[in-house]
């Protein structure tokens, strides 16, 4: 299974290669696995580097909100609490 987040395109060159943002963090995608034409402005989902199908705006955004809430919920949550959790699994 894949998770992967909605990536907006910054930047797209003469090559078909990507600059997209993920949550704050650029990184450089190839769009060659895409067969229609990809703009400055939309976004892609992504894995291993390569842009895998074009994300509709609205569906992109609600998406990112989801992320947003999950990472912040964590960030409050209290490490002893994962160490706990830790320490109770036996692998």
């Amino acid at each position: 299974m894949c998770l992967s987040i909605p990536s907006k395109v910054v930047s797209v060159d003469e090559n078909n290669f990507a600059t997209v943002e993920t949550l704050g963090v650029q990184r450089g995608v190839s769009l060659d696995l895409i067969a229609e034409p990809v703009q400055v402005g939309e976004y892609v989902l992504i894995h291993v580097g390569f842009a895998m199908e074009k994300i509709d705006t609205e569906a992109a955004l609600e998406s990112l909100k989801l992320y947003e809430k999950i990472v912040k919920e964590l960030e409050n949550e209290s490490g002893d609490e994962y160490m706990r959790v830790a320490d109770s699994v036996s692998i």
